[in-house]
């Protein structure tokens, strides 16, 4: 009787040895996948969490403070003076301290805007290019008020080095927050 299980005996050893290397090595692949997903994913976490906060200091340096005006009653250009414009406005500036200096010289600033808007007319005021130009003007004139000189009044380059302050008008926006016009 011939017995063929000594070939069988010999090849079944390896066949066991193969199956535990491959399903190490799969165990292994896995662990590096987990533990490098992981490691991206706290890697880009805190990527985020630094740029989140950047921008959040970011955000805290250039939030604008607003410096609201009393509402002004002015009587506008128009023939026979009948005509007037109620207005409520409010100065967006760069920051507290601009503000503070702001509010020392209001006096000044309400006279100049109360100049500005008397010389209108009711017809110049009605439309969005009239309202613009007003802001503009308003703009420039409370910037005038705290140093700042406009690009045309400028006298030469060198002065801009000499005072960077200058460069910005540190009045960045008018706005109505009341318009009408009777």
């Amino acid at each position: 009787m011939p017995s063929n299980p000594p070939a069988d005996d010999s090849a079944a050893p390896p066949a066991k040895g193969k199956k535990k290397l491959l399903i190490i090595g799969a165990v292994v692949f896995v662990l590096l996948l987990v533990g490098g997903g992981g490691a991206f994913w706290m890697m880009s976490k805190g990527a985020a969490g630094e740029e989140g906060e950047a921008a959040q200091a970011e955000s805290k340096a250039t939030v604008p403070t607003f410096l609201p005006l009393e509402n002004m009653v002015v009587n506008l250009a128009d023939a026979g003076g009948e005509r007037f414009v109620q207005l409520g406005i409010t100065l967006e500036v760069g920051d507290e301290k601009t503000a503070d200096q702001l509010k020392k010289l209001m006096p000044s600033v309400r006279s100049t805007i109360l100049m500005l808007v008397s010389q209108r007319t009711a017809e110049d005021l009605l439309r969005l290019e009239g309202k613009e130009k007003l802001a503009t003007d308003i703009q420039r004139e409370a910037g005038k008020a705290l140093g700042f000189k406009p690009p045309a009044a400028r006298a030469a380059p060198e002065e801009e080095e000499e005072a960077p302050r200058r460069r910005q008008n540190p009045v960045r926006r008018v706005l109505f927050s009341s318009f009408i016009i009777q």
